[in-house]
């Protein structure tokens, strides 16, 4: 990197000084005029030697500079290379890094937020103090086993029990704000469904609050999937519109209804919408979803229901907006969405796996010490709870896991 950096801008730029320089090529002439600062090793990112260098922007200019770089010797980094070398330098855990990613993919700024919480530590720091009781257990339960002949029945003294009732608690505890931090992080695929001219674009719009889907009193205007992003109080949404689905001789509705069929095997969440001027809140496709429905009774400004949630059901108008406020709510209750913790911290579905598997240890360990007053096996669960936890922050790793995470970065970063 001294090299690099003697050649582009003339001299070896001071420590962890922004530095107005001039960029040079091979020729010595002017590429860009622009920033540059030096960290030396170990006070960098990666803790290694890094050159950053903040050029005007132009893509013809910093191709320019890049190509330069390249044939002083650099390469172009893989993606997630910087902080898969931080993490192996150990400036960060596993946790922190992927966080990193996180950040830069926020789309909410309550995301946002979580995502720095947990380059901060605060998911990292949650998942030691489980492992930390963890081992403390273990230690407890091996050193009774290790000294049979001491008076103290260590499986009858309840100490055992107190520490296990703890340790369960901990793990509900951290999952509820894993589930909160993989919403903020993947968000919800909400699909609105339901027969032809019921109100589907119609609610799209409501929820934008914006005019995005065409509306129409024709039957089938809607023959294609639509998408459209929401921020929903800071919980992504993805919102889709879908074709009404009913039987129909045109090929093209036909395709559509089929697409709408499938986008709700797909979804998260199905708003089935009802004209409940004609119907009532019951339908004939809840059964096939892919995950919980709620039912929309909509155009109460027509049949008289007052607004407000009753059971799986939502009684609102969109044409008024009348009980849009109670399906919002509804549907951050189906996710788990509590919005007083969005300033948690991010968290990614390998997360809670790694946990789900570490608390299926600790209660086969529980299942052994009841039935068999086995201490070995619950000193044995034990330790693969640990391990199961050491993934989450990268105490105990993978060539392979590390490659399918740092991969899945955007590049370089």
């Amino acid at each position: 990197m001294p090299g690099i950096a003697r050649s582009l801008t003339g001299h070896l730029p001071p420590p962890r000084r922004a530095c107005l320089e001039e960029f040079r090529d091979g020729s010595g002439g002017v590429i860009d005029q622009g920033i540059a600062i030096r960290f030396p090793a170990p006070g960098s990112y990666t803790g290694e030697d890094v050159l950053e260098l903040q050029g005007h922007g132009s893509p013809v200019a910093m191709q320019m500079l890049i190509r330069q770089c390249l044939d002083l010797g650099a390469r172009l980094a893989r993606p997630g290379e910087f902080s898969e070398r931080a993490f192996l330098a150990g400036r960060l855990d596993l946790a922190q890094a992927e966080a990193v990613a996180d950040l830069i993919e926020s789309s909410t700024a309550a995301a946002a937020r979580s995502a720095m919480n947990a380059l901060r530590g605060v998911l990292s720091q949650q998942v030691h103090a489980l492992a930390d009781g963890l081992t403390d257990l273990r230690v407890y339960v091996e050193a009774a086993i290790d000294f049979p002949d001491e008076e103290i029945d260590f499986l009858a003294d309840g100490e055992v029990m107190r520490r296990l009732e703890s340790l369960e608690q901990a793990f509900t505890d951290l999952r509820r704000g894993m589930r909160q931090g993989r919403l903020l992080r993947d968000g919800l695929r909400v699909v609105i469904s339901g027969a032809p001219n019921t109100g589907k674009s119609s609610l799209l719009n409501r929820l934008l609050r914006e005019q995005r889907a065409i509306v129409s009193d024709i039957p089938g205007t809607t023959r294609d999937v639509l998408e459209q992003y929401l921020d929903l109080d800071g919980l992504p949404v993805m919102l889709v519109d879908t074709a009404g689905i009913r039987d129909s001789d045109d090929v093209i509705e036909a395709e559509g209804v089929q697409r709408a069929r499938q986008a709700r095997q797909d979804a998260d969440l199905v708003l089935e919408v009802r004209d409940h001027a004609l119907e009532g809140p019951g339908g004939s496709h809840g059964d096939d979803a892919g995950g919980p429905v709620i039912f929309v009774c909509n155009k109460i400004d027509l049949s008289g229901h007052p607004p407000g949630a009753d059971g799986d059901a939502v009684y609102l108008s969109v044409l008024t907006g009348d009980g849009m406020d109670a399906l919002v709510e509804r549907i951050k209750e189906f996710a788990g969405y509590r919005e007083a913790e969005s300033a948690g911290y991010i968290a990614r579905q390998r997360h809670l796996d790694a946990l789900e598997r570490a608390h299926r240890h600790l209660s086969l360990g529980i299942e052994r010490l009841r039935e068999m007053r086995a201490g070995e096996l619950l000193a044995e669960e034990l330790r693969l709870a640990q391990n199961d936890l050491g993934e989450i922050t990268g105490t105990v790793t993978s060539d392979d896991l590390l490659g399918r995470i740092f991969g899945s970065f955007c590049i370089g970063k």
